[in-house]
């Protein structure tokens, strides 16, 4: 079976994603810092008939997400899709006004970062096979004037920027990498923002391998 690692599970929005791969067929790598809240998941996805294991990593030390990665591999396969969506919320964030190197590289060196390494982790096993998706999160404000989140959104900006060039740097060996920017409160009660709504999204880009970036947009104007 093909297999989908998602960076950053949690019980929103990525397990929406393994529950909407998981029914396309995938087994499901879940990682997070916690192995009790990974297992859960892994026997809620189970219950559904989705074969799903946790994998503990944290996004902040890289040989974690290294470790992880190559455990994957030995329990499940090679991993075809890899979803890199991870969150910090105890990272200070701050206005734009309010940026200095000391609160914006922790958030460089957790999102720009931890891709890079999780990102180059799988991508050299992807070329050699001549096939694999690769799918990045981050908030709208990579794409979009959100000040009160300036040194975020700088990361999410930096990220975007890589990922798109990933994108076309690889589009002659087979591999595709998409970025979706999510400006939406996700579960906040509008139907257009329930992640079971949204982690579609996620499989259309890999169905259709056409768009590079996708802003997803739920939000009253």
């Amino acid at each position: 079976m093909p297999l989908i690692t998602i960076i950053g599970a949690g019980p929103g929005l990525g397990l929406e994603i393994a529950r909407a791969f998981g029914r396309k067929g995938f087994d499901v790598a879940l990682v997070a810092r916690d192995q009790s809240k990974l297992d859960a998941l892994a026997e809620i996805l189970g219950g559904e008939g989705i074969r799903a294991r946790g994998f503990t990593a944290d996004v902040r030390e890289p040989d974690t997400i290294t470790n992880a990665i190559e455990s994957i591999r030995a329990a499940l396969g090679p991993i075809d899709v890899l979803e890199f969506s991870p969150a910090d919320h105890t990272l200070e964030s701050v206005d734009a006004l309010d940026v200095t190197m000391d609160n914006l590289q922790p958030q460089i060196d957790f999102y720009v970062g931890g891709a890079v390494t999780a990102i180059g982790a799988v991508l050299p096993e992807m070329i050699a096979a001549g096939a694999g998706t690769v799918l990045v999160t981050t908030g709208g404000g990579a794409l979009s004037q959100t000040p009160v989140r300036g040194n975020v959104n700088i990361a999410a900006a930096g990220l975007r920027n890589w990922t798109l060039n990933l994108n076309k740097a690889l589009a002659d060996k087979g591999v595709y990498v998409g970025f979706v920017a999510i400006t939406a409160l996700i579960g906040g009660g509008r139907p257009d923002a329930e992640p079971d709504v949204i982690a579609q999204s996620y499989v259309k880009l890999y169905e259709e391998r056409k768009d590079a970036e996708l802003h997803y947009v739920a939000y009253d104007a």
